[in-house]
């Protein structure tokens, strides 16, 4: 049964159609009418023209220097072997040159200096918008090798006593010492608790426990005097892993610091902070 329309209606409602998401609706209704009736393709019209806002926004109000990306959702769940179709994206908007760059470099500053700082301001602008950057898509930005990015990324982690927010490390994928050395240091050494330190590291609560955890487990088998593929066979980790709390706790004899105590803590004293004595 056709419903009556006024002149008004009759005149003016085709023509809201005519943008992006009438021409989508159209689409889909001549060429995927498989997909079903008007409101089920009112709905992929309006999720895709949500995705089109967001990847593709107005850049007019880019400053210069600035340019818009595409990375992993921070909150994305991270697993080996996942494929990036399957994974979440965001639009983010990163600050590849500042205006403070050529004043800097007038006044003498290293370039590598100003590249360190490129590297981490990268990682974090990300994080502050919902993303995180790899190593790689940080050297494609700065037109730099991933070993360099690595390599400044240490330097400054070690520098800064701090977690770049980074994708490997938040989403704890891939091996990296730095973060692992810079967790046991704020817990052992600085006396953080968990909480603290998962803050601080962009680390879930759950990983910091693995982490002590773990490290527990090679100290005592290292004290035992386990060798590195015995302690990997005893733990059920790799050998990489089991060498990366090697020499983790190596550092720390070689400091002076008796770990005794770590040993012989309870599994429900990890919740709190642990010490060293």
């Amino acid at each position: 049964m056709k419903t009556h329309q006024s002149q008004n209606q009759a005149t003016f409602n085709p023509q809201a159609y005519k943008t992006f998401e009438g021409a989508l609706e159209g689409f889909f209704s001549l060429e995927c009418p498989q997909l079903g009736g008007f409101r089920t393709r009112q709905v992929l019209v309006n999720f895709i023209s949500g995705m089109v806002g967001d990847f593709f926004p107005e850049t007019s109000h880019l400053r210069p220097g600035q340019t818009p990306w595409v990375t992993v959702h921070k909150n994305e769940k991270a697993s080996y072997g996942k494929r990036m179709r399957d994974t979440r994206l965001t639009h983010i908007v990163l600050d590849l040159v500042q205006s403070t760059d050529a004043k800097e470099r007038a006044n003498g500053k290293k370039l590598r200096e100003i590249k360190k700082e490129a590297v981490s301001r990268l990682f974090q602008q990300a994080y502050q918008q919902d993303g995180c950057l790899t190593n790689a898509e940080a050297a494609i930005l700065l037109k730099i090798s991933p070993t360099t990015v690595s390599k400044y990324t240490a330097e400054w982690e070690m520098e800064h006593k701090a977690v770049l927010p980074r994708r490997g490390t938040i989403h704890d994928l891939g091996p990296t010492l730095t973060h692992k050395k810079i967790i046991i240091h704020k817990l052992f050494i600085e006396q953080k608790t968990v909480q603290n330190v998962s803050r601080e590291t962009y680390h879930s609560p759950e990983a910091i426990q693995r982490y002590i955890s773990t490290f527990r487990q090679v100290l005592l088998c290292t004290k035992k005097g386990f060798s590195t593929q015995q302690t990997a066979y005893v733990i059920g980790h790799t050998q990489r892993l089991v060498e990366e709390y090697q020499k983790i706790i190596e550092h720390y004899q070689n400091q002076g610091y008796v770990l005794d105590q770590i040993i012989t803590q309870n599994r429900s004293q990890e919740t709190r902070t642990p010490t060293f004595t």
